[in-house]
């Protein structure tokens, strides 16, 4: 009977924090939103993202978006914050019903998400190298940053990211589409096939 009464106390504590800290996410979430002028629509946050946006920069969320941030919120192994990083005349655009766990998105020059998108835990979007090829230019940290190659991604509507995905520059991935856990995507996937691995291959046609 002890233990009961001990149990659900517990539980009882447990709820009252998760509501506070649920509260204190979307209030802190939403400050981060208006100070890095970002356009958003409805939105749910647990626990705090970090979100950069350059002056120059534009990040644009639909409605219904939802994050979760640190292991308290999705525990599978691998958390963090999630990010979203705009650099100066890059645009972030993320449609309605969209949600991600843990995840990184950087963006230097363009990356579009389309609507009813499902990011996996630990997902890793990016349209950038990061840093120059040529491993003379990196030598020089200003020739480095400016030789550094960008393409653009997309991820088209209704797609499922499986967790700890690595998305990379020039992508394109097709309505309907599901990226198998732990895949890394160097080239654009048709619309409603199921591709994994890494790379990442087709592994097989989606019958709707």
């Amino acid at each position: 009977m002890i233990r009961k009464i001990v149990v659900l106390s517990f539980k009882a504590v447990k709820l009252v924090r998760f509501k506070l800290m649920t509260l204190v996410s979307k209030l802190y979430c939403e400050f981060l939103f208006y100070t890095n002028n970002v356009l958003h629509g409805t939105f749910s946050c647990y626990g705090k993202p970090y979100i950069n946006v350059n002056l120059q920069g534009k990040c644009i969320i639909g409605n219904h978006f939802h994050m979760n941030n640190g292991y308290r919120y999705n525990p599978i192994g691998r958390n963090q914050p999630c990010y979203l990083v705009v650099d100066a005349d890059a645009i972030l655009t993320i449609g309605d019903n969209v949600g991600m766990s843990s995840a990184a998105i950087v963006c230097q020059n363009r990356i579009t998400i389309g609507n009813h998108v499902m990011i996996g835990g630990g997902t890793c979007i990016y349209d950038t190298d990061f840093h120059s090829l040529d491993s003379n230019l990196r030598l020089d940290v200003i020739k480095d940053r400016l030789n550094k190659k960008t393409k653009p991604v997309i991820i088209g509507d209704n797609v499922f990211i499986g967790a700890h995905v690595t998305i990379l520059k020039g992508v394109k991935i097709g309505n309907n589409c599901i990226i198998g856990a732990c895949s890394v995507v160097t080239k654009s996937v048709p619309e409603g096939e199921i591709w994994a691995g890494n790379p990442a291959k087709f592994i097989k046609q989606i019958n709707v």
